[in-house]
């Protein structure tokens, strides 16, 4: 009794680099696994593009399955246990339970719920927010309208509320790195818990639990409708969770390589050259093709009407004549350079 509470004054709290790392693991699970069914879906978008569609529900029940499974044999998160972390009740209990004898109920659905009901709520609302932002660029609400102020309003305070989440981690994030505070995020205080690190007993106990699982399968005959539930459950989140401990690394790679920030290095390092002016024809077919006043359309040879510009060359035309002509040649007129209808560019001038 007298090591463990020395033990548990000391020893067994987590560094932050340890606590930040099992939280970053999680962070980094969800946008890998949704790049891999984005590749499914547009693969094959009649068999997985459910998959891409309920992404974020599919998620959120395979989360709540992996998490209880942990929470109830581990006393830990999936990534807790793969940093070889447990959660312990807060309270000055002089003796630390085993990582077998799970979490207190309420501890245990606090935790849970906290563990998979947040993320999901959060994910759901800065997609909401996305959609807002879309909708009042190409809103067609009337400007004094009632709905129209409230999620402008609503749109405005976001950040300040999405701020004021950050900073409450990160101030708890810097009372923890100081010794102020037992938990490195607000979230565990909100459950009740606090990480500590595993011990020799605690590895020993689910070892054991692990070896009497699999031998203890042939008496559980009583209820065998609930043994078949458990041991369905049971094995879904057993792969689940050995998939993810496999895969782990490869998963933060695929994170990192398909980050916003990682892109742009790729691009900035893979783009080409910026490319040259177009060389026309020679002198003579160009000078034949091009009128003298700039004003003039190269096509009908009368002065331009709705002037649109080629991205791939640069010339300007009336958009009607242009538009039938790239339509049926998929060419500029004067360079023949290949061109599609998205390249058309509407231009305006202040006359107009």
């Amino acid at each position: 009794g007298a090591h463990l509470t020395a033990a548990s004054a000391g020893d067994d709290r987590p560094s932050i680099f340890e606590a930040v790392a099992q939280d970053s693991l999680m962070a980094a699970v969800k946008p890998a696994l949704q790049h891999l069914v984005k590749v499914l879906a547009e693969s094959n978008p009649g068999r997985y593009g459910f998959l891409w569609h309920w992404f974020d529900e599919i998620y959120v029940l395979l989360d709540l399955l992996l998490q209880q499974h942990y929470l109830a044999r581990c006393s830990a998160s999936f990534s807790e246990n793969f940093y070889s972390l447990k959660r312990i009740p807060i309270g000055d209990c002089r003796q630390q339970p085993l990582a077998t004898a799970g979490l207190p109920k309420r501890q245990h659905w606090k935790s849970l719920l906290l563990l998979v009901l947040v993320p999901y709520l959060k994910g759901k609302l800065e997609k909401l927010v996305s959609s807002l932002r879309e909708e009042d660029e190409y809103s067609i609400h009337p400007p004094s309208s009632s709905w129209k102020r409230f999620y402008r309003a609503f749109l405005a305070a976001y950040p300040f509320v999405n701020m004021t989440w950050e900073g409450w981690f990160l101030v708890q994030q810097l009372c923890y790195i100081l010794g102020k505070a037992q938990h490195h995020s607000p979230m565990l205080r909100l459950a009740g818990v606090r990480l500590v690190r595993l011990t020799a007993e605690d590895i020993k106990a689910l070892e054991k639990k692990l070896a009497g699982a699999t031998s203890s399968q042939t008496h559980s005959i009583k209820t065998q409708v609930q043994s078949a539930a458990r041991k369905v459950l049971g094995g879904i989140a057993f792969s689940l969770s050995t998939g993810l401990s496999v895969s782990v690394f490869f998963l933060q790679f695929l994170d990192w390589w398909y980050s916003s920030e990682n892109q742009e290095t790729i691009k900035s390092l893979t783009a080409l050259p910026t490319p040259p002016p177009p060389v026309h024809l020679d002198h003579g077919a160009s000078s034949a093709l091009l009128p003298k006043l700039k004003t003039v359309c190269p096509l009908c040879r009368k002065i331009r009407i709705n002037a649109t510009a080629l991205s791939t060359s640069g010339f300007v035309f009336c958009y009607r004549c242009v538009y039938s002509y790239v339509k049926t040649h998929q060419r500029c007129p004067i360079t023949g350079y290949a061109t599609e209808l998205q390249h058309l560019v509407k231009l305006y001038s202040p006359e107009s």
